[in-house]
């Protein structure tokens, strides 16, 4: 098997097919919250559409949260006067049927069925305010943070993503910072990969993670990326600051080690699950080439 017949197979496996039940699942409950945000604000008449990976094409069967955006009108107060009640009122909405937990900016939604053990839906809610009448800038509440405020603009960051020219860099890429756990947030990490590629769409696939690796490893400082959706509003060094980037880079350099050494399969391991293995023992091969593991980062797959 060649080196592209490889990593489109790694592809195809972390595919998720509109027929998948994975999909369907998270569909359904997409359906049901949808419901339930435009009975409880049906004066407001929030935009409710997918946002993240679905919108963007960027989902992967191991990391395939789905973000719901809840954006009401600018000139709407009913559902809140400030961002950080119009975020409390649509958690206290969702808390009816689901349990909830704050994120920085969303709503992560999960099952009060104890029958299901409570099961993660893989759902983040995420509410806003339209800055205009044009329904195009958004302002979105966070929470903890010295800004409260993030002025952000979904159609521009999934037309970035979408229209990019390396989806399927960005799609390896997550499959690589999910199992390596890195803390990264996934749109930082895609601003990221776009950045580097930007001059590399004409390469192999192959060429083009290669290439971001040995940036990443050959970079002394954080490599600076800008928000699509307002570059000089907002500040994204703090994602990816000295600490976070040594541990980007020494990841990177044991994964080029490793594909130098043991070839491709050491970085995301068989495609195929070999008769009787289970697929645990699959993902602990796929991960053998990490050293440096972090812990989870709450907002950091989307």
């Amino acid at each position: 098997m060649t080196t592209k017949e490889y990593l489109d197979d790694v592809l195809k496996s972390q595919r998720l097919s509109d027929d998948s039940k994975e999909l369907k699942d998270l569909q359904n409950h997409r359906v049901d919250v949808e419901k339930l945000l435009r009975a409880e604000f049906e004066k407001s008449s929030p935009t409710i559409r997918y946002g993240g990976s679905k919108a963007k094409g960027t989902l992967i069967k191991e990391a395939y949260d789905l973000d719901v955006i809840c954006y009401f009108p600018n000139d709407d107060t009913s559902a809140g006067e400030t961002l950080e009640d119009i975020y409390s009122n649509v958690c206290k909405a969702l808390e009816k049927n689901y349990f909830v937990f704050r994120k920085n900016s969303a709503l992560r939604l999960q099952s009060k069925d104890q029958k299901s053990g409570n099961r993660d839906f893989h759902i983040d809610v995420v509410p806003g305010r339209y800055t205009d009448d044009a329904k195009s800038d958004c302002f979105i509440y966070q929470s903890g943070a010295e800004k409260t405020r993030l002025k952000t603009n979904l159609d521009v960051h999934v037309d970035h993503v979408k229209n990019s020219g390396v989806v399927d860099a960005i799609r390896l890429l997550k499959l690589w910072k999910v199992r390596k756990s890195l803390p990264v947030k996934q749109f930082v990490w895609e601003l990221l990969i776009m950045k580097l590629l930007k001059d590399k769409k004409s390469k192999s696939l192959a060429e083009q993670l290669e290439y971001v690796w040995t940036e990443i490893k050959n970079a002394e400082e954080p490599i600076k990326v800008e928000d699509p959706a307002n570059p000089s509003g907002n500040d994204l060094s703090k994602a990816l600051d000295s600490g976070i980037w040594h541990t980007l880079s020494a990841l990177a350099t044991i994964t080029l080690n490793a594909i130098e050494n043991s070839g491709w399969e050491a970085v995301f391991g068989p495609t195929k699950r070999p008769e009787g293995t289970k697929r645990a023992d699959v993902l602990t091969q796929a991960v053998s080439a990490a050293t440096v593991r972090t812990k989870p980062w709450s907002d950091s797959v989307k």
